[in-house]
This record gives C-alpha cells, sequence and structure tokens, in this order.
C-alpha cells in the first residue's frame, strides 16, 4: 500500500510548486531617470501651507510600485501555504510508510534472524576448525624435510576441502533464506540479530580470503624448497669449483647407437657454458654434453660440432627445470626437450655413429675439456645449484614418456633409467658436493 501513496504525494508535490511558479503578472515597469525630487540651481523654494484644508484626507491612488509590493506580499503567503501543504503531505506517507516497514520487519524478520544467525555460528566454528587443522599441518610441513613432495599435495587437499566447505555452507544459507522469505508465518521481533549473522559471515567469508592468500604463498614456498616428481634426494653443488663434481657408474656399457638423457636442474647462476651431464673418452672428450649457456640450453652428441641449441628453456630465480636430450644413429636425430616439451629438433647428427664404451662420466663438470688444469677441472664450466632425477636410457623415449617425467607433481623419479637410474645407480661426490634430503 505504501509503493501506491508514494508516487501520489509525490504528483502533489510537483502540482503545487507548477502552481507556484506560474504565478505570474504582467506588469510594465518604468525603469528610467526619474528627476520628480532633484532641486535645480536657481528654483526658489515653495512655501508650506499652514493652513488646513477645507475637506477631509482622502486616499490616494496606488502606484504601480504599491501594487508590485502587493503582489509580492500575496505571492508569498499563498507559496508558504502551498509549502506547508506539501510537508504535511509528506510526513503523513513517509509515516504510514514506515509504519508498513516496521510491520514487514516485525512479521518476517526475527525467526529468520535466529535461523541465519545459529548457521552462521556453525559455519564459523567449522571454518576455524578447518583453518587450525590446515595451519597445524603447514607448520609441520615447514617441519619436515624438504625433500618430500607429498606435503605439496597435502596442503592442495586441505585448500580443497576449505573451499569445498565454504561453497557448502554459502547453498545452505541461500536454502535457509527462500525458506524464511517463503513462510508468511514465521515471526520475530528482534531485527538485529539478522544484521548481526550476516556481519558474522561476511567477517568469516573475508579472513577465509586471507587465509587462502597464506597459504597459497606458503604452497608456493614449499614448492621451492621441495624436490620435484617426488624425488626424496638431489645433489648440491655449493659453489664453482674446479674441485667439485660428482662421477657417475653406469649400470649398462655405453656403446649405445641410441639414448635419452633426463635430469632436473635448479641452478643458482648460469654462466656462458656450464656443464650438467658429461660423458667422454680420451679420443673423443664431447662424446655426450647437455649444457646451459645463458637462457640456452645446448646437447651435443658425436663432439661440438653436432650441436642442438634451444633458447629461452632456462628459468632464473631458483625454478626447477627439467631436461631431456635423445639421440638416434639411424638417421642422426637428435631433439631437446623442456619441462616436457620438445624444443629442438635437428636431423643428421652424428648420423651412423657409435657410442664408444671405456668413457668417464660426470655431472657439473667436464673432465676432458679444454681448459682442463692438473688434478682438476675448469672451475668456469662447474655447475652450481641442485641436480636430481638423473636417468639414462639405451632408447628414444616416447613424448608422452617425457611428459609424465616432467611433471613436477608427478612421480617422474619413480621412473628410472636402465643405464642410469636416480638412486640405483653407484653416483659419487666430489670436493664438495652432497647428497641432500
Amino acid at each position: 500500500m505504501f509503493l501506491w501513496r508514494l508516487p501520489q504525494a509525490v504528483c502533489l508535490l510537483s502540482v503545487c510548486v507548477s502552481l507556484t511558479l506560474g504565478y505570474e503578472d504582467d506588469i510594465e515597469v518604468n525603469y528610467g531617470d526619474s528627476y520628480y525630487n532633484e532641486i535645480t540651481e536657481g528654483e526658489p523654494l515653495e512655501r508650506k501651507s499652514t493652513t488646513p484644508g477645507p475637506g477631509p484626507c482622502k486616499a490616494t491612488d496606488m502606484t504601480k510600485w504599491d501594487k508590485l509590493f502587493s503582489m509580492l506580499e500575496n505571492s508569498q503567503m499563498r507559496e508558504n501555504m502551498l509549502l506547508q501543504y506539501s510537508d504535511d503531505i509528506i510526513k503523513v506517507e513517509l509515516g504510514s510508510l514506515r509504519g508498513e516497514m516496521l510491520r514487514f520487519v516485525a512479521q518476517y524478520g526475527g525467526a529468520c534472524g535466529v535461523a541465519v544467525e545459529t548457521a552462521g555460528r556453525r559455519m564459523s566454528m567449522q571454518m576455524e576448525a578447518r583453518l587450525r587443522e590446515s595451519m597445524e599441518h603447514l607448520r609441520q610441513d615447514r617441519s619436515t624435510a624438504a625433500g618430500n613432495s607429498a606435503g605439496n599435495s597435502h596442503q592442495e587437499k586441505l585448500l580443497q576441502q576449505l573451499l569445498t566447505a565454504a561453497r557448502t555452507q554459502a547453498i545452505r544459507l541461500i536454502k535457509l533464506e527462500n525458506s524464511c522469505l517463503s513462510n508468511p508465518e514465521a515471526k520475530g521481533e528482534n531485527l538485529q540479530q539478522e544484521v548481526a549473522s550476516a556481519e558474522m559471515l561476511v567477517a568469516v567469508v573475508t579472513e577465509l580470503a586471507k587465509t587462502r592468500a597464506v597459504l597459497e604463498l606458503a604452497l608456493k614456498s614449499a614448492q621451492q624448497r621441495h624436490l620435484p616428481a617426488g624425488c626424496e634426494t638431489a645433489l648440491l653443488f655449493p659453489m664453482r669449483s674446479r674441485r667439485i663434481f660428482s662421477s657417475v657408474t653406469p649400470d649398462l656399457p655405453l656403446s649405445l647407437s641410441s639414448f635419452t638423457v633426463c635430469l632436473w636442474a635448479k641452478p643458482v647462476s648460469v654462466s656462458n657454458r656450464t656443464v650438467l651431464f658429461s660423458y667422454g673418452t680420451k679420443r673423443n672428450p664431447y662424446e655426450i654434453q647437455l649444457l646451459l649457456s645463458g637462457t640456452r640450453a645446448l646437447f651435443t652428441v658425436g663432439g661440438e660440432a653436432h650441436l642442438v641449441e634451444a633458447r629461452g628453456v632456462v628459468k632464473g630465480g631458483g625454478v626447477w627445470t627439467h631436461l631431456c636430450g635423445a639421440w638416434s644413429s639411424e638417421q642422426g636425430i637428435a631433439s631437446l626437450w623442456a619441462d616436457g616439451h620438445r624444443v629442438a629438433l635437428t636431423p643428421g647428427v652424428a648420423e651412423g655413429h657409435m657410442l664408444p664404451d671405456g668413457g668417464s662420466l660426470q655431472l657439473g663438470q667436464e673432465k676432458n675439456g679444454l681448459g682442463q688444469e692438473k688434478n682438476g677441472f675448469d672451475a668456469k664450466l662447474a655447475f652450481a645449484g641442485k641436480m636430481t632425477g638423473v636417468n639414462m636410457w639405451d632408447r628414444v623415449l616416447t613424448e608422452e614418456e617425457i611428459s609424465q617425467l616432467a611433471l613436477q607433481d608427478g612421480e617422474g623419479c619413480e621412473q628410472r633409467g636402465n643405464v642410469v637410474g636416480w638412486g640405483l645407480t653407484e653416483i659419487v661426490p666430489h670436493g664438495g658436493a652432497q647428497f641432500i634430503n
């Protein structure tokens, strides 16, 4: 009913204002100069007569100015009357509207407010319990060894559980709200309960958003500390040194016509030529090389003349990068892979070549390279950082196999090579290199 009265009051007010503004009278006023009171120089002053007039005083005719003032007074009085009448109408209508709103609140507000407040309290308790549980697991994951990647998946599951609980509580509140609005018999007395419950829900959602941001930062930090692909150990090369490297004793002879080498690397810094994986003999020290150069990755087979290069694949900022080099002598096809994607393919690389056996296999250095010093290596070629998941097969892996090995959240370290298998093949650190968890 109050929705009909409000337009009527507005229409009546507009009619009154239009009548007031439309009240005009055409009065011609002469604004020319008047000289009735001007006294010219030399003009004699008239003497006032002191003799009383024969008859009584007569009212003089009203001038144009008098008429104008009278009309303005009448217009002002009418305007005041109209404004007073409009104000009275608006007050009555607003009072009626207020009464309607109070009756509506008294009829529908109380029971729904109690129900929403109860649901909000339950939601707050459940969210608080979930947040405490997630923070406790987060502290436990931080205190555990950085090599266990199971903490990442566990934290992601906790975050998903929090989001699922939030969606479930939102659906419950929507159903409760609909049921309250559809029940005309629900009555109550206090609207403040509903307002308090709504504020509590907003606070819970805000805290949930803050906790989600904290968990995302914690997950990002944990991913940087933890090892990728389910690996439990890694090789640490603390600095560039001609004495720091790791020697590898392969499980099979390296007289191969095809192979695939894969590893995870997290370099601290990359020079113009940084050696990751190197195999060579006295006759040819560059039989197999997997190198880094700035943001480039380099792969050679049979000598430096056979080079496969990919640009912009090495990430900075201490990020793990998965690299693979595959080669087959049948057609001399060599390919280079970064993070599960093929980034370079070159045919005619050492076609028909057979790798000789009896060489030395190292990680993080190049024993027989240029710049070799007595009883050591060239420090400019040394690798500084972490390395894990080093594997070698005597065949060319498929694209699907390499993609699975490159998943950080996968179990790539469970897939071990038959020539070099991470965690099975003998790898001996030298000079300060060491295994870490």
